[in-house]
């Protein structure tokens, strides 16, 4: 089976993280977004990759064969950037002739056991149940589980199911007729080519798709999702018991916490929920739910749900006091 994966987005709701840095490569817990993807579909055998790239496309091309020189991947350039359909349009040369295919966003952590999915007769589609179904696309099943209608941020969502950006395709060249149709007919929702409305196309058509509920998804799109997938991901178990404490005598260790190689930390309190890159130096710091990038430089800082990206510098303000009897400071307001 061969794995699409879209990364041409340009990340707006990240910035100014995504000025310089495509939103798949920043750091999340122990890895980046776009290897934690690669990773989960590796465990599940898959070696066939197509990276669809577009902003900032030629450092995912070097992340990725630097990284992982055992694929079998190809990159294909969408331009211009027209939607998730439009993308795979583009790269419709690369799957149509597979017997199946599978498609992850690539700004999405999807948790969750793939054997199942690969080994379906039919297509699937996964879902999560959301709080604000309007912002996604929508499914809606008969009574046989099977999706009647697939709906683009509904104004009334008639579902909370939301689709999470995983799909298992078992007939490729019905989607790119779908594509075709959406193409040529220039049928766009809110202005882009959409995924959503092909696979509802294909669907009208008599192409039969099941939902599938995942574990756990992150969106890895906005900072608040951002970090709650870090902090998630920290507490997996191979992570959550890592004990750094000889290597930073001084400082107080407050698991889950991941830190690069080749940091220096001093007199600092660190943790729960960070992720810090190599070659970082933190010193008389306190710091809990943040991502720190590699070769950045911290002192004097007190931070939480923080994302502070890599090469850079940042030193707070450091107090001598001599504070009497009922005396009160308050350096918050």
């Amino acid at each position: 089976m061969k794995a699409v994966i879209p990364v041409a987005g340009i990340g707006s709701r990240l910035r100014p993280h995504t000025h310089t840095q495509p939103k798949s490569l920043l750091p999340v817990a122990d890895n980046t977004v776009l290897g934690h993807i690669v990773d989960r579909l590796l465990e599940a055998g898959i070696t066939d990759f197509v990276f669809i790239i577009g902003y900032l496309g030629e450092k995912i091309e070097h992340y990725v064969t630097q990284r992982y020189p055992q694929l079998n991947a190809e990159f294909v350039v969408q331009e211009p950037r027209e939607g998730l359909g439009h993308a795979l349009w583009v790269a419709r040369h690369t799957y149509e002739h597979e017997e199946s295919m599978l498609i992850m966003l690539g700004d999405t952590i999807v948790d969750s056991d793939l054997q199942p999915i690969l080994e379906a007769p039919y297509s699937v589609l996964g879902v999560k149940k959301v709080a604000k179904p309007s912002l996604f696309g929508v499914t809606e099943v008969d009574n046989d589980e099977f999706i009647v209608k697939l709906v683009e941020k509904p104004k009334i969502p008639k579902s909370n199911f939301a689709l999470v950006g995983l799909y298992k395709i078992v007939n490729p060249k019905k989607l790119v007729a779908s594509l075709q149709h959406l193409i040529t007919e220039d049928l766009r929702t809110q202005g882009e080519y959409h995924l959503t409305d092909a696979l509802m196309h294909m669907i009208k058509s008599g192409e039969k798709m099941v939902k599938w509920r995942v574990d756990q998804w992150f969106d890895c799109g906005r900072k608040d999702t951002l970090l709650e997938a870090n902090a998630l991901l920290l507490n997996r178990p191979h992570l959550r018991h890592i004990d750094y404490s000889q290597q930073f005598p001084g400082c107080i260790i407050i698991p889950p916490v991941t830190i690069g190689s080749g940091c220096t930390i001093a007199n600092s309190v660190i943790g729960p929920n960070v992720a810090i890159g190599d070659n970082t130096t933190i010193t008389n710091s306190i710091l809990s739910n943040s991502i720190i990038g590699s070769f950045s430089e911290l002192r004097y800082a007190v931070m939480h749900d923080s994302i502070i990206g890599s090469d850079a510098s940042f030193k707070g303000l450091s107090h001598s006091l001599n504070i009497g009897d009922s005396t009160e400071l308050n350096f918050g307001q």
